[in-house]
């Protein structure tokens, strides 16, 4: 959200909806409340934790009528966005943020490798920058480059 705010993004219209579950029928009642709790509201910038819940968003865009270009919604992970990127009309969800494998994995194993034999703890939160937003355009090769 910071980086929205940064942006320029009023923060008076960044909304925060908590999920039953991070998974498509949990942020799919999550985004039906918040749809009706904002029924000005025309377009929608819809971001969550994983696809799943961005999924779960704009599916309930879609049940209260929106049409893919009044939204925008932009995933984590990449591997469960390709069902959606590979339909044949697009909806409204964008894109997802793919992370590499290989470097997360290294990385992982090597922050727990330092814990255990070093007494290193790692930090309570590592920034994930190297990322690749695959969208309907690219997805496919972008996949592909990383063995998936």
């Amino acid at each position: 959200m910071d980086a929205l705010k940064a942006a320029g993004f009023p923060e008076q219209q960044i909304y925060r909806v908590p999920t039953k579950s991070n998974d498509i029928p949990g942020a799919f009642d999550a985004g039906n409340s918040m749809l009706v709790q904002h029924p000005n509201v025309k377009h929608w910038l819809i971001v969550g934790m994983n696809d799943n819940t961005v999924l779960g968003g704009v599916r309930a865009t879609e049940g209260q009528g929106f049409k893919a270009p009044d939204v925008i919604g932009i995933g984590i992970n990449g591997v469960d966005a390709v069902n959606e990127l590979s339909k044949a009309q697009a909806t409204g969800f964008y894109g997802s943020l793919l992370p590499s494998p290989d470097i997360h994995g290294y990385k992982t194993s090597e922050m727990l490798y330092n814990w255990v034999t070093k007494d290193v703890e790692p930090p309570k939160f590592t920034a994930v920058t190297d990322v690749v937003l695959i969208t309907r355009d690219n997805f496919k090769e972008e996949l592909a480059k990383k063995g998936l």
